[in-house]
């Protein structure tokens, strides 16, 4: 799948992707309460989803301007990546066609090194999700006090602004390929003491049953035990009607988490399988769209030779 080249600049007649690095909580309301004001005085609908302290620093701030301002919790909405680029969509289709503007903080302190892998995917896949469609601005605020300095890297590679203020191209922006190159990477092997299960048509229940019973060893809550077993349901029937009629799927425990992947020889060209909001239960990646409604975090890789979607249980 191609995806053409371009450096976003602060026109504002297309996507405008912005990375902001900032230093502790007053650096961040300092940048993003005028980013706020000059949307509202523009009659634009602004949203922030920011962790709850930020929110409140900034809601603070506006004071009365915070009554017009649609506030989210990160946590919530972006503990799996993946949920990010559906509720943005929902707040732009909303405007129907109107300029918005929006705050999004998806990683922060003390976020898992495979989560932060997730939210550099997610970061490209935004360009890929919005660069074709209507004019709108997205601040990405980074704590350079705070996060690891891959992290920090890695939006500048993912944005093509950089900055605050006035912002400035970003010469480390390495495109839309950079989304390519994430989703057909390679997942670290699983683990060599790991369960493995081949299925085929008629396995269905055999798999649900055997995830069901592997994350309830693990630790898993019961609750949970479910949503997982009903994900790994969902991946291998996207296995048997779209991957070549057959898959395998491997589990295993490894510390914090229960983790389930589903492989097989199909190919997915779309790297925002499982994000983007199609028709209800469209056959187009249903499975994957299930599993990150259902479980912590999920991971999709796919090439030429065959795809894996890999999800958690944090436990």
């Amino acid at each position: 799948m191609a995806f053409a080249t371009h450096v976003n600049d602060r026109a504002t007649d297309r996507f405008h992707h912005e990375a902001v690095l900032y230093r502790g909580l007053d650096d961040l309301v300092g940048t993003a309460v005028p980013f706020v004001r000059e949307g509202l005085d523009l009659g634009e609908p602004v949203m922030v989803a920011l962790p709850p302290d930020r929110v409140r620093a900034v809601a603070e701030v506006l004071g009365p301007d915070a009554d017009d301002v649609l506030f989210v919790n990160m946590l919530e909405i972006g503990g799996n990546p993946a949920r990010i680029i559906p509720e943005w969509r929902s707040f732009v289709d909303q405007a129907h066609g109107r300029p918005v503007r929006g705050i999004g903080e998806p990683v922060w302190a003390g976020r898992r090194d495979v989560e932060i892998d997730e939210c550099v995917l997610h970061e490209s896949l935004l360009n890929v999700a919005f660069d074709d469609g209507p004019a709108w601005k997205l601040m990405c605020p980074y704590d350079v006090d705070a996060l690891p300095a891959h992290a920090v890297d890695e939006a500048l590679r993912t944005h093509p602004v950089v900055g605050g203020g006035t912002g400035s191209r970003g010469i480390d922006y390495l495109g839309q390929e950079h989304a390519v190159t994430a989703f057909t990477g390679r997942l670290p092997a699983p683990p060599a003491d790991a369960d493995t299960l081949p299925f085929g048509y008629g396995d269905l229940a055999g798999v649900r049953d055997v995830v069901r019973r592997l994350s309830r060893q693990a630790g898993v809550a019961a609750g949970v035990t479910e949503d997982v077993a009903l994900a790994a349901h969902e991946l291998a029937t996207n296995s048997i009607k779209h991957g070549g009629g057959r898959g395998v799927l491997t589990a295993w425990r490894q510390p914090g988490a229960f983790v389930v992947e589903v492989r097989d020889s199909g190919t997915i060209d779309d790297p925002l399988v499982g994000r983007e909001l199609t028709g209800p239960y469209s056959e187009d990646g249903r499975g994957v769209w299930m599993a990150n409604q259902l479980c912590d975090l999920v991971q999709v890789r796919s090439t030429a030779t065959g795809t894996v979607v890999r999800f958690f249980a944090w436990l």
